[in-house]
């Protein structure tokens, strides 16, 4: 190994975190989907942050680990976010603020449902206070209102962007990285979902901070790609930071690569190639893929397979971030979005 990479190992192990799950999370195989992709499709792996062992798992538990670690270095007693009607997000910052003995109050963007599903019943189980605005653009001023109102309550809220999408939350997924690298062998490609853009960013600074040459596609589920594309590359450059070292030159050493030809009629709207593609994993591999980011992020891996872009000797892993929680929401009316992310 170079210098720099066991510079870079040893920087990643060393960042501030609660534990709230157990990891390394499993890498398997995926033979029977490689076999109904055809003779041409590429080695395809899993990595199953789906099967993370706390709050229902997915993504968003990893960076819940440091956002927690430095909400409690802030000597916060809330945690305050925002996020969709059904958002991963604000389920695991629920569950991170109950393991933790804090409160949390959500800012989520939609009318309030006559019976809780899915990730809203959770929030609701997980003793979490949440608020309901009308829209997206609504949810931020909320947040700020509600934090100036507890801390003249003499609370001490700890707010926390959508999605944990900071260079501390997106620092996660080079923790990660490290992970899957000492699991498997690097592979040629990582595909996984993109919205808010710090699972991504993370991935690529871990990439380029180990040395790897690996390829990370985000597919994303919602922003037109130059716009999440900006917004990754900004996040690696403050995760530069956080690590000490030249923020701009490990952005300029990053592949940025997002993809959004698979979003659809729009954010949490099947598609014809997402609901494919979640058939497909259920029945091949036993895979659960949510509506609004994984079936999509699938469909992805399988469009570029059938496109051609991956060869028999590569080897493709798709970062199963979670979401299956999403599955048990109430259905939407035919054609109209779920509201927000």
């Amino acid at each position: 190994m170079s210098a720099r990479h066991d510079a870079a190992l040893d920087a990643l192990a060393t960042v501030p975190h609660v534990q709230l799950a157990f990891f390394p999370t499993p890498v398997e195989e995926m033979p029977r989907l490689r076999a109904a992709l055809g003779p041409s499709a590429p080695r395809l792996l899993v990595k199953r942050d789906d099967a993370i062992s706390f709050g229902f798992g997915g993504n968003k538990v990893r960076k819940a680990e440091l956002v927690v670690s430095a909400a409690r270095a802030a000597g916060a007693d809330t945690l305050l976010t925002v996020g969709g009607l059904q958002s991963n997000h604000c389920r695991v910052i629920a569950a991170a603020a109950a393991k933790s003995g804090m409160r949390a109050v959500l800012v989520v963007n939609g009318d309030r449902p006559e019976r809780l599903t899915a990730n809203t019943l959770l929030d609701d189980m997980l003793g979490a206070e949440i608020h309901f605005v009308p829209s997206r653009d609504d949810r931020a001023p909320a947040m700020r209102a509600i934090a100036d109102r507890l801390r003249a309550e003499g609370r001490r809220p700890y707010e926390i962007p959508l999605g944990a999408s900071t260079p501390g939350g997106a620092l996660a997924f080079a923790r990660a990285v490290a992970e899957l690298v000492d699991q498997v062998p690097a592979p040629d490609f990582i595909v996984h979902a993109s919205s808010s853009g710090g699972t991504q960013a993370g991935l690529v600074a871990g990439c380029a901070l180990l040395g790897l040459r690996t390829r990370v596609i985000g597919i994303s589920a919602d922003e037109p790609a130059a716009a999440l594309a900006s917004l990754v590359t900004g996040l690696v450059v403050g995760i530069g930071g956080l690590l000490g070292v030249d923020g701009a030159a490990l952005a300029r050493d990053c592949r940025v690569e997002v993809n959004d030809r698979f979003v659809g009629d729009g954010y949490g709207i099947p598609s014809a190639a997402s609901m494919e593609a979640q058939q497909l994993a259920a029945r091949t591999e036993a895979l659960f893929l949510d509506h609004t980011y994984t079936a999509k992020a699938m469909a992805g891996l399988i469009g570029l397979a059938r496109e051609g872009l991956f060869k028999p000797a590569h080897t493709v892993l798709f970062w199963h971030t979670g979401g299956q929680v999403g599955l048990f929401a109430q259905e939407p009316a035919a054609g109209v979005a779920p509201p927000g992310k």
